[in-house]
């Protein structure tokens, strides 16, 4: 009996999404017969901006074969090592951390940091700032990359900064090169059959485009998946209230460091991206507590240009997630399956995440329906893990300066799962417990919650703080910074 054959896959939409997406499946099907076609109105903007990912996109491209020499120029790439949260606590000490990506030096070092945090959690006066412990830290306040000397084969984990217009069109160019067909067509109805599965994107000029499997990267339209299938989004606006940004460039850095900057603003946050011709700058806000025009004119004043330096470009977000990602003959991918916020660069990884576990899904049921429900459920989960690791960052905040940050740490809407880490966190619990208790599948290590959380100098009052009883000893901080200072010698500064 011969294996089924893989699908004739059609793409609505360009940019980042749609072309990863197309590329992923490509890889995986196109030599056996499977045929990807990527339509793509040449009309309908991308939003393009300077960009962050996770580690998760090296994955990708070591997936396909793309070497970061082939991509990485064309894309005005960086190295991105964490991010720098800036302004998000006014406890004295902690008003700036690092998160950063783990690596295989830090397994030497987050116990020791771990230990210290919990003593301080319970009062006592240790040094338990993250931006001690992790060789990514040091590495990025020095300016230096990600790439160490050959008899050091400890390299950190590491992501990119990238002109988002830029990736989409290097991969454009890349999968067409290897059979992925290019449509430059503007869809004017998508055709349902009776069935309730999409039968064709009808386009203009008459054309009619047929496929087995259509992926809806519109944006935050949701061509298909939102209006021709009526499949449901699900909100997140009681505990994400930023719902627009504002996004404008400068000029290139010259102290460049592997970091993105998340700089709190008056009613959201700012983020900086250093590209190689450029740095991408935008804040992230909400309406409700800020205009428009007011929004502009303190992202201008932030970055030291005046209205007449620059002309800011506005988006509006649509945050929350389609409830099935998955629906008939149609998978959404990207804006078109949903938006969290761009604060811990999660877009990429849940675009690539969704690629690769269709893919593993689909094919396990013989190229049919068989686990949809299951690969839903996941995806699903996925999105509700990063939603409340996100929502951590605003409900956590010490700031009381602006009403935005009172009421969002004031929130009372939240999930249970979030819930149940916060208390953790102040009865003393064990973190990395909790997490694998709450989450499914759990969107971030116990790692991340500590930086968190330690971050923001989560822990009691410095008037209650007291020495450590006797007997109870704290990690030793100087050896571990022995340990990242000579790691960190087996690193360059960046050369770019």
């Amino acid at each position: 009996m011969s294996a089924p054959t893989p699908p004739h896959i059609v793409v609505l939409g360009g940019g980042s999404a749609g072309w990863i997406t197309a590329c992923l499946l490509h890889h995986r099907w196109g030599a056996r017969g499977g045929r990807v076609t990527v339509v793509e109105s040449p009309d309908i903007g991308i939003i393009g901006v300077g960009e962050g990912s996770t580690p998760q996109l090296k994955a990708m491209f070591d997936h396909l074969g793309i070497t970061e020499a082939e991509w990485m120029a064309a894309c005005d790439a960086t190295y991105k090592l964490g991010i720098r949260f800036s302004g998000w606590s006014e406890r004295a000490g902690f008003e700036s951390y690092f998160h950063p990506f783990p690596g295989p030096v830090d397994l030497h070092t987050e116990p020791a940091f771990t230990h210290n945090v919990m003593l301080a959690r319970r009062g006592a006066d240790v040094p338990a700032h993250p931006d001690d412990w992790f060789l990514a830290s040091v590495l990025a306040e020095a300016g230096k990359g990600s790439q160490a000397a050959e008899s050091f084969p400890f390299a950190p984990s590491y992501g990119y900064h990238f002109d988002a217009y830029k990736l989409g069109a290097f991969l454009r160019d890349w999968a067409v090169a290897r059979g992925v067909v290019h449509r430059p067509l503007t869809v004017e109805q998508v055709e349902v059959g009776e069935d309730g599965e999409v039968a064709a994107l009808l386009c203009e000029g008459g054309e009619r485009v047929t496929g087995d499997l259509f992926v809806d990267c519109s944006g935050f339209r949701a061509v298909i998946a939102g209006d021709a299938l009526g499949g449901e989004f699900l909100p997140f606006a009681d505990n994400l209230f930023n719902d627009r940004a504002v996004v404008v460039p400068t000029a290139r850095v010259t102290d460049f460091k592997p970091q993105t900057g998340a700089v709190a603003m008056q009613a959201g946050w700012r983020w900086h991206i250093p590209l190689t011709t450029r740095t991408g700058n935008g804040y992230v806000y909400s309406s409700k507590y800020i205009s428009d025009e007011d929004a502009a004119a303190e992202l201008l004043g932030s970055v030291g240009l005046s209205e007449d330096d620059a002309e800011p470009r506005f988006l509006r977000m649509k945050v929350g997630r389609m409830r099935e990602s998955w629906r008939g003959n149609c998978l959404a991918a990207g804006l078109s399956q949903g938006f969290i916020e761009p604060l811990e660069a999660t877009a990429l990884h849940i675009v690539i995440a969704t690629a690769l576990e269709f893919a593993e899904a689909y094919e396990a049921g013989g190229f049919t329906a068989q686990h949809r429900d299951t690969f839903n459920a996941n995806i699903g989960a996925r999105y509700d893990a990063i939603c409340d690791y996100i929502v951590a960052h605003y409900r956590m905040n010490q700031r009381s300066d602006t009403q935005y940050w009172r009421d969002n740490a004031a929130n009372q809407h939240l999930t249970d799962g979030l819930k149940a880490m916060l208390t953790a966190w102040f009865t003393h619990q064990d973190i990395a417990a909790a997490n694998a208790q709450q989450y499914r599948i759990p969107a971030y290590a116990p790692m991340s919650w500590h930086v968190l959380f330690a971050g923001y100098g989560t822990f009691p009052p410095a008037d209650r703080m007291q020495a450590l009883p006797q007997g109870v000893q704290a990690a030793d901080l100087d050896g571990v910074r022995e340990l990242l200072a000579k790691s960190a010698g087996n690193f360059a500064a960046v050369d770019w």
